[in-house]
């Protein structure tokens, strides 16, 4: 078995795959700003799932915390969430030209030509159009988020909201309901405006060609599926795996990896591990550096511009 973990800054993703990238276990929880606890906690799911009969041989991370990751699992390989995302959907879809990711907190764009990615783009400035935003504006509205895109499909006549910056987007949105457009309209509009936005900004420049792969947690919204193929005019692919894209790529390239795995094994889920800072005064960069330790050894160091802490 193969097990890939995806620790983004909002949800922390874990698949454990076999030889032929079954899915045998797979797990999403929100990170909550405790990426060590998330991936312990991951790590407690997924053993559960398979009744503790995981016969693992390989190990990778990914995400924005793949590093992170790394030093609490060891892992065998350690790959950006481009290059997890594009191995995944090549693999369920061969012939995929372009890839539309957006999950919690950025979202991006994916080309690939003969199964190779030849460009892509992310939006990692602001966090309109992601899931986060969409969360928000749904509590805003009362309403759950699994029930946004559904309520959205059912809009007569979908108003105009600006979608540039999420600050404009919800004041317009106020603005919108405050003259009378129902709210159906409003959520529609809001879709609309969120596509737009990353047609313009996220993908600008790109050839976007069929077959299109749309992934991570926003592709579960009916509401922006649709409008991204109103927008495109054509048909979008959600796959099965659709929020476990980045963790199911990063445990396919473990496959690849020589040797015996370095995986600590599931006990690490009961390791403590704290995190500390300090500011190097080795030159006038003054680099805070970021530490976790573990039973009072130092595991490994971010920050570092030079290089000395690692």
């Amino acid at each position: 078995m193969y097990l890939g973990v995806d620790l983004g800054s909002v949800s922390t993703d874990l698949t454990i795959i076999d030889e032929n990238v079954n899915v045998l276990a797979q797990v999403y929880l929100l990170t909550g700003g405790a990426p060590i606890e998330a991936t312990k906690e991951g790590l407690r799911m997924v053993e559960a799932q398979l009744n503790g009969k995981c016969d693992i041989q390989g190990v990778g991370t990914t995400g924005s915390g793949r590093r992170l990751a790394d030093v609490i699992v060891g892992a065998d390989v350690v790959k950006n969430e481009i290059t997890a995302h594009a191995v995944a959907a090549s693999y369920l879809v061969p012939d995929v030209k372009t890839i539309i990711e957006i999950g919690g907190q950025d979202s991006k764009i994916i080309i690939l030509r003969d199964g190779i990615p030849v460009d892509f783009a992310m939006n990692t400035v602001c966090a309109a159009g992601t899931g986060s935003f969409l969360d928000h504006q749904a509590a805003r509205l009362g309403i759950a988020i699994e029930e946004f895109g559904k309520i959205a499909l059912r809009a007569k006549s979908p108003a105009r909201i600006a979608g540039r910056c999420t600050v404009f987007a919800e004041s317009d949105m106020v603005h919108k309901q405050q003259v009378g457009c129902s709210k159906e309209d409003v959520m529609a509009g809001l879709c609309d405006a969120l596509v737009r936005n990353f047609l313009s900004n996220v993908a600008k420049g790109k050839e976007i060609l069929e077959p299109i792969v749309f992934q991570g947690g926003v592709a579960a919204n009916e509401g922006i599926k649709h409008a991204f193929e109103k927008e495109l005019g054509v048909k979008l692919i959600i796959p099965q795996y659709f929020k476990f894209m980045g963790a199911i790529g990063v445990s396919m390239l473990a496959m690849e990896k020589d040797g015996a795995t370095r995986f600590k094994g599931f006990s690490v889920a009961d390791t403590e591990f704290k995190t500390s800072s300090f500011t190097c005064d080795g030159c006038p960069n003054q680099c805070e550096i970021v530490q976790i330790i573990s039973d009072g050894e130092r595991l490994a160091c971010w920050g570092s511009i030079c290089g000395k802490w690692k």
